[in-house]
Formats: C-alpha cells, structure tokens, sequence
C-alpha cells in the first residue's frame, strides 16, 4: 500500500548528504535552475568584530545607546549611517548579566536578506563588542522598496519554480526582504515553499517584487491526559522509560498513548505515525511490538534531548519558549534519512541493510532537534560556510547529548554499511576515515576523504552539498573535538551554545564563527583562561584563523 505523505511542512533540516557508494537514499541538497553563472553575493557580505579594550560605560544596556555607539564609531565598524540603516529586532540579556542588541540591516525598514549586527553590554552596561555582517552596497544604492508585484503572484511563482505539490499542509510563507545577488540589489519576495513526498523541499526562492521573476533558489533541506510511566522496548532492543498518556475509551477499555505533558513549561512531547498522522498508541503500558519499536526510540530521544538543553542550558525546548517536541516515524518507504522540518522532527526506517530505523539513534535526535535551536537561534543560512557551521553545531550537540564517543549516527547503521566499513555517518574524532562522493573530489586538495583541516576543504558550487555544508562541516567538527578533548565535554558545550544562540549570526564564517567561539569562552571563564587558549588551540590545529 502506498504511504501517506501528509506531515505539516514548513521549514526542513535533513541529517545526511551521500557519502555511500552503495546507497543513493541520502538526502542531497537539489538546487534551482537559474543560470549557473549568476550567484548570491556572498563576498559583498562584510564581517564586522569589533572588541573595545577600555569597555565605555552607557546609560543603560538599550538599543538607542547601541546605535549612538555605532553612529560615534563608524570608523571602527564600516557601518555607515546606522541609525537610518539599522532596525533593532530584539534584545536580550543572559546568565552572565551581559545584554545583547541585535539589529538587521534595514532599507527604508525593509530587512536586507542575511544582514544582521549584534552589540554586546556586560553586566556593567559597559558596551565592550560588536559582531554581525553587512551589505555596505545596500546601504549607499537608492533602492526602490514598494513592490509591482503581489504576494499571491510572487507565492505561485515560487510554487511552480520548485515543483511542489498543488495541496500543501500549511501555505508557503513569505517576506519582503533586498536581496543581493548577481552584482545587484533587488528587492524581492523571500518565499519559503515545504512539502514532504519522494522528494521532499524547504526551498526558499526569490522572486523578483518589480517583475515577478525568479531571482535565486536553493533548497535548505538539512539531511535528522493522565501521565503514565511506561516500558517500551526500542529499534535495537534496549528497554526503555518513557512517560506516557493514559486514557480510557469508550466501550471501557485503555489506551495508552506517546503523550507525554509532565514537564512544566513545556506544551508536550507527542510522537505520531506518519503513515495516517496520529499519535502512536497501545492497549498496554508495554510498549513491545516491533511497529512501536521506532515510536518508543523517538519518544525516548526526544526527552533526552529536552532535558539535557535544558538541564545544561536552561533552555526551554527549541525555541526555548516551551514549543511542544513532536517527531513522526515510519516516514518514506525504506527511508535513509532523518530531518527537522522547522516544527517536528522526522524519522525514516531505513533500508535494513545500510541502515536500520534513524529514531534508534540519540546522537541522531539530537542532531535534528539542535537543528530546530540554531533555527530559533543564530538562524545560520545553509549554504557554503554558514550552513557547514549549520551542519557542524547539529553534528557537536548531536555528540554532546550521546556523550559516550565522537561519532555520530553510530546506532543507526545497518550491517552492509559496517561491513563496508561505514560504523556511523561521521566522526569528529577522525573525519577523514569516511569518503566523499566521487564528484566531490576535483573540489577539493585532500585524498577525497572528510577534511579536517582547512588545507583539504573543499570549494564546493552550491549545486554540489549547498556548497559543502555536510563536507566543510568535518573542519569545525575536528576543531570541537580537540577542544572537548582539552576541556571536557561539559564546558565545550557552555562555549558553543554560548556563541551559538548570542553572537553568531546568519552570515558567519568559519574565521568570524572562531572569533566568537574563543570570546565566548572569554565570557564564561575569563579572558586568558585555560579555556579560552584551549579553544583558540583547537581552531588553530584545523587551520581556522581569525
């Protein structure tokens, strides 16, 4: 029987591209068809870090007092007339008692696609750095920020570009944004268009807002009531706890459902069956049927995954405002992925041969669901560096929360795959005893194994991997790993959430992203500490300088 595709889509994050020789079922990034010749304007993207050494005290820790900073310093920043050209999108203040200021650069309040600046107080309302990117042709173009085309034009025009489905679960979003891309500021729709299928999409596509066309796509899929305790038994037999929903029926019988709402301030943790969209259920409080046994595997991984983000970090779900934890199975026909999709994570069963049901896997819960907080976080764009760096915290928290090894995905394979020698899908211990696909190779200086050193990246087009997201993504995973070696698992994980969900921002580098991984280790344990060095060690050793 044919299986039902009818899981909410909004935005998708997948956990793997294919490195197998063998296996074709992996996820890979499918691109647009605009002329190869044409591309986003990454170089025109200009970082910005700046560090004051004698810190000057401000009024108080506000975004007015910000951007009168910026607008005394813009020598030191490159960013001109701030006060016009930035517009102030939230403001936060953390566990250390430092405040930060983020702002998007703006024209005429329109947002520039990617362009974000952050200002950072400590607990003194000192203002001691500042951090982002942004566009300076964007600033200085006279750029015409009323739109000739409609939304509802610009919608079905991405809807057709990408080939989705007439009858999506949710309708696309969209937002006005000025876009730099082929030498040129445009103002554009920015539209995302979702949906699952044999081939399933999170393109985001840009539609010319002066005359309805295309501008640029690219597709951003990531390829991961009485509560009751219960017992189930998961993909690799092991036995597990897992909170459950107790109900009666109708005719006088129980159900017992993958409900689980025991944590305060969290909506719930809920588990469904792709295959007809309900929440998994049982007549028993044993949970040992082999068709439950990926249900109880997500459901288990998922409250591991919640409590250790918010054990760690105080972190309250995904977007730590308490958005409920929901993951389906059983998705796909022998399926070899797993993927976040902006509001649920996703989980195929494999094909029993390179691989067994992705649920099975904690590292690979973790993976999908830190996908969901660097989305409700730094929002890093997945393409080239940025979505390496996308990619590379995924791969680090995925081995932060299954903290036993430096591998990732090591449950979850099959034994064809570990007969060919493939023991999980990547190591952050030794990225290189993986090969890459065979096409990957010309594009790059190593032997065609993972790098691990930025002298083997590999200078991917965005048509191969997004540019090398799942590739580039072994430097800083190898960077990690020789921090956490240094320091420990525990404080690594302080220094990159830190860095992760306050400076990071959707442009960052990997040479920007060292900068503000090593000043948040600063942060947290001082400047000059043995954390801190440990840290710029580690990116040194990967060749990842500022």
């Amino acid at each position: 029987m044919k299986k039902k595709y009818i899981v909410p889509v909004i935005l998708s994050s997948a956990l793997v591209a294919s490195s197998f020789t063998a296996s074709t079922a992996l996820a890979n990034s499918q691109q647009g068809n605009g002329s190869p010749d044409k591309s986003w304007n990454e170089n025109a993207n200009v970082p910005v870090f700046v560090k004051e050494k004698i810190a000057e005290k401000r009024a108080s820790s506000n975004a007015a007092n910000a951007l009168d900073y910026l607008a005394e310093n813009e020598g030191k920043t490159g960013l001109k007339n701030p006060k016009q050209n930035l517009q102030q999108k939230e403001v936060e203040k953390d566990a250390l008692g430092m405040t930060h200021v983020r702002f998007n650069q703006a024209v005429n309040g329109v947002p520039v696609e990617g362009a974000e600046v952050v200002v950072h107080y400590n607990a003194q309302d000192e203002l001691v750095s500042v951090n982002g990117g942004h566009f300076p042709e964007a600033a200085s173009n006279n750029i015409d920020t009323t739109p000739d085309v409609s939304v509802m034009k610009a919608v079905q025009t991405a809807k057709a570009a990408v080939e989705a489905p007439e009858k999506l679960e949710y309708n696309p979003e969209s937002e006005v944004v000025v876009y730099p891309f082929d030498g040129e500021n445009h103002l554009a729709y920015k539209v995302n268009v979702n949906f699952l299928g044999d081939k399933p999409g999170n393109w985001f596509v840009f539609v010319d807002a002066k005359n309805g066309e295309v501008i640029d796509q690219y597709n951003a899929i990531m390829h991961a009531e009485d509560i009751h305790q219960s017992v189930g038994t998961g993909v690799l037999g092991e036995q597990r706890k897992i909170h459950t929903t107790k109900s009666k029926e109708a005719r006088g019988g129980t159900t017992f459902s993958l409900s689980d709402e025991s944590h305060e301030g969290l909506e719930g943790i809920y588990t469904f069956d792709a295959n007809d969209g309900e929440i998994m259920t049982n007549h028993s409080a044993s949970w040992k049927d082999e068709y439950l046994h990926a249900g109880v595997d997500a459901h288990y991984n998922s409250e591991q995954v919640y409590e250790y983000f918010h054990d760690e970090h105080d972190r309250n779900s995904l977007d730590d405002e308490g958005m409920a934890i929901i993951s389906y199975v059983h998705y796909g026909d022998s399926y070899n992925n797993a993927f976040w999709n902006g509001r649920h994570m996703t989980y195929g069963d494999g094909d029993g041969s390179f691989m067994v049901p992705l649920s099975a896997g904690l590292d690979v819960a973790a993976h999908e669901m830190t996908h969901g907080v660097i989305s409700n976080s730094a929002n890093l764009q997945y393409r080239f560096e940025s979505g390496a760096l996308n990619e590379s915290f995924a791969d680090i928290f995925g081995a932060l929360v299954d903290a036993d090894d430096w591998e990732v995905g090591e449950d979850i394979m099959g034994p064809d795959a570990k007969a060919d020698g493939r023991e999980s899908l990547r190591s952050l211990s030794d990225p290189s005893k993986y090969p890459v696909k065979a096409d990957y190779i010309p594009y790059g200086n190593g032997e065609g194994n993972y790098p691990s050193h930025m002298d083997e990246f590999y200078d991917l087009p965005r048509n191969l991997d997004n540019g090398g997201v799942h590739i580039n993504s072994s430097i800083t995973n190898h960077a990690a790993y020789l921090i956490g070696e240094e320091i420990g698992k525990e404080k690594l994980g302080q220094i990159f959430y830190r860095a992760l969900t306050v400076y990071l921002t959707p442009t960052s580098n990997f040479s920007e992203a060292r900068k503000l991984i090593v000043q948040s280790a600063a942060d947290i344990y001082g400047e000059g500490s043995a954390e801190e060095q440990a840290t710029a060690n580690g990116f040194d050793e990967v060749g990842i300088y500022e």
